[in-house]
């Protein structure tokens, strides 16, 4: 059988290798419009924020290694038409060439890409935005040949807060700029203070309701205009939010979702029996309400991908859904989530109820236990959790997988507070945060 995957990162390439490994005899074909696979693309902020760092060591998995094991990959090939009837995709190489591939089986793996919105500017050499590998090594090499003492990020979500503090690790005075009416909107102000404070402890100055509506370059400084103010840089971050890359779906008359993403059923099949998709260009199911999401993570398009593949080869197995777990740094901050915030749980259906505490990472016998802000959120109905948010200096980017699991179990309030977890002093209080939190939740959900 051939099976062509277009896209070459996590989906495409995990998909890619299950297949050649369970399967030899198929005829894997990639195509990627890149000259890069399999690379670690979350530790790029961290990796431009040390600059001896080589950020080629992010690659894991070289082209040819891939070539070893029999997968027929070719680079620099972008995919801009899929024949449904034909069974064919064709496109042309970065060289101008255009070529036809036809399949058995067809992997959607496109991603997704930075959303640029109609800003002048924004393509000037100097402004970046931070997705792929090659924008980390532009983004290297443009500090390491420029003097920048002076950067502006557009946008305040994971990537532009990430990269914030790479910068501010370099000695680089930055400012951030974001359009929305608050700086991580999605969590309850209560937990949303302290990063707020943590930024202001660091000199970043932040604005937010500030919309971008143009960039100037004059010698070797850039303008970023807003529609209040200007900002004079060395260097402009774009980090506003991304979309998939979907275009060639929707061509094809496949059925789309959410974001314009690629809709799929359990199995990763798309409305086309014999095409698939997974990884940030598609959609996924959430675990809670049973319907399609899109919510773009990397574990999401690893397991997206293995799941495709097996039922491409004629497996079964079903994508579990999706919680949209996530954890980031914000400096000395640890930010997660899990599930549904207040909000969202109500325009889900739900009659949400909810927690804020404030508690502590170890037992209040440790000189150096630091404070931990949860937030966490049930179904006052039948009491099902929904939700949990944490913000602290540590014990948080761990704790927050406890959430994750009891949102798969479909656990009540009462049942996780009542979960018997690990104490000891220098890593938990009695009463772990996440306890505490159901606890005060089974309270206010009493009768």
């Amino acid at each position: 059988m051939k099976i062509l995957i277009v896209g070459g990162d996590a989906a495409g390439m995990s998909a890619a290798s299950q297949i050649k490994r369970k399967y030899p005899e198929n005829h894997v074909v990639v195509l990627e419009a890149t000259q890069d696979v399999s690379y670690s693309a979350c530790t790029m902020p961290y990796s431009i924020a040390d600059p001896d760092d080589d950020i080629e060591r992010l690659i894991v998995r070289a082209p040819k290694e891939f070539r070893k094991i029999g997968i027929e990959l070719h680079l620099g090939h972008f995919v801009d038409k899929i024949d449904r009837d034909k069974k064919t995709v064709s496109g042309r190489t970065t060289k101008g060439e255009e070529f036809l591939f036809s399949y058995d089986k067809l992997f959607i793996a496109t991603g997704n890409r930075p959303f640029m919105p109609p800003i002048k500017g924004l393509d000037l050499y100097g402004v970046f935005p931070l997705k792929s590998l090659e924008h980390g090594r532009q983004i290297d090499k443009y500090l390491e040949e420029n003097t920048v003492k002076r950067a502006v990020i557009i946008g305040m979500g994971y990537i532009g807060l990430e990269m914030c503090e790479a910068l501010y690790s370099r000695n680089i005075e930055v400012t951030m700029v974001e359009a929305a009416p608050e700086v991580l909107g999605w969590l309850h102000k209560d937990l949303r203070n302290p990063v707020k404070k943590e930024l202001d402890d660091k000199g970043i100055d932040y604005f937010i309701n500030t919309k971008v509506i143009e960039i100037q370059k004059s010698g070797s400084f850039f303008t970023v205009k807003t529609e209040d103010k200007n900002f004079e840089t060395d260097l402009v971050i774009a980090s506003m939010g991304v979309v998939p890359n979907s275009e060639i779906a929707e061509k094809a008359g496949l059925e789309l979702g959410p974001s314009k993403a690629i809709r799929v059923n359990t199995y990763m099949q798309t409305s086309d029996p014999d095409i698939y998709t997974a990884g940030d260009c598609a959609c996924a199911r959430h675990i809670i309400t049973k319907k399609c999401v899109w919510i773009p993570l990397a574990l999401t398009a690893n397991r997206g991908g293995r799941v495709a593949a097996k039922n491409i080869v004629g497996e079964k197995a079903e994508f579990p859904g999706i919680l949209g777990t996530a954890v980031f740094k914000v400096f000395d901050y640890e930010v997660a989530r899990t599930g549904f915030n207040f909000d969202e749980a109500k325009e889900s259906g739900f009659d949400p109820v909810e927690v804020l505490i404030t508690t502590i990472s170890k037992a209040h016998t440790c000189k150096n236990s630091q404070k931990i802000y949860v937030n966490m959120i049930a179904d006052k109905k039948t009491g099902q959790v929904l939700g949990l948010f944490m913000v602290g200096k540590e014990g948080v980017a761990r704790r927050i997988n406890s959430g994750a699991v009891a949102l798969h179990a479909g656990m009540k309030a009462d049942e996780l507070a009542e979960v018997d977890m690990a104490y000891a002093p220098p890593f938990s209080p009695v009463w772990d945060p996440v306890i505490l939190a159901a606890g005060e939740l089974v309270k206010k959900l009493e009768p």
